[in-house]
């Protein structure tokens, strides 16, 4: 006899995989990726791959673990179980002798540069003008020349439309402005996958279409894959390839943005489109 009191967890579909070798080689793949605070499981055995080129969005309510798939990819945060891999590594593990133990930390620098991570906060260096926060790590960790990386720089400050901002400090620039920056300095490490969070939650409303407009350039003009979370359905829609609608730690629905946007199946999804469209 069922115990009417267990909570019931939201039903899970095949593993979403996006994209297929034709499009290049696999990128991100979670395998069986948990994480817990605490007692909280936030997300809940999941697994996951996407392909080389592809743009992903992560919807779903607050606490629902899409922010944690971005942060365990920029190993802010650990799993307590499964295995993440970028590209040809596995970045919570690496093999030694044959088999796979935890992660060096030299190791998950050295997969690390393969992931460019645009916070919700710009994290802009504020005692650095703009293009040395730009050039600065290109230079210290990828060991570009000084030469090289400015003008590595000046293209992507030209991409983000802030050439005439190139010697301000970040105090001397809007928030939108900022947080372009802070785009352009996440592509001048050339990452694989580019990771966004919330990029224009802390942004005055006027600020917002901008920021939009040079990533929906970024995703319609280059084959950089992304992984984004955002509120802003109507960008979702614009940019991606695959929309994951998170519950409770788990993708309850996955798909084209025109079938979870237009035609969604699951009762979960329907209730939280309808509260933020």
């Amino acid at each position: 006899m069922s115990d009417d009191s267990t909570p019931t967890r939201p039903a899970q579909p095949a593993p979403p995989t996006v994209g297929t070798a034709e499009d290049g080689p696999e990128l991100v793949r979670f395998d069986r990726v948990t994480k817990r605070f605490g007692a909280h499981t936030v997300l809940d055995s999941l697994d996951m791959t996407v392909y080389a080129g592809k743009h992903v969005t992560l919807i779903g309510p607050s606490g629902s673990g899409k922010t944690t798939i971005l942060r365990l990819l920029m190993t802010l945060l650990k799993p307590e179980e499964g295995k993440i891999k970028v590209g040809d590594a596995y970045l919570t593990h690496e093999e030694k002798n044959g088999r796979l133990v935890p992660a060096s930390e030299k190791h998950c620098r050295e997969v690390r540069k393969n992931i460019g991570m645009v916070f919700q906060q710009f994290n802009l260096f504020p005692n650095m003008k703009v293009l040395r926060n730009i050039t600065e790590a290109p230079v210290h960790v990828l060991g570009l020349s000084k030469d090289a990386a400015e003008e590595r720089a000046r293209g992507l400050l030209d991409l983000v439309g802030l050439t005439q901002h190139i010697d301000k400090y970040p105090s001397q620039l809007s928030g939108g402005q900022q947080q372009r920056v802070a785009i352009a300095r996440a592509l001048a490490m050339r990452p694989q996958v580019l990771l966004l969070d919330e990029v224009t939650s802390a942004l005055d409303p006027e600020l917002v279409a901008g920021v939009l407009d040079v990533l929906r350039d970024i995703a319609h003009t280059t084959d950089i894959t992304m992984l984004c979370v955002t509120h802003e359905m109507n960008f979702a829609r614009d940019i991606s390839d695959c929309v994951m609608m998170f519950d409770q730690g788990r993708v309850i629905e996955f798909g084209t943005p025109e079938k979870i946007f237009s035609e969604p199946e699951n009762d979960r999804t329907r209730e939280f489109l309808s509260a933020v469209l």
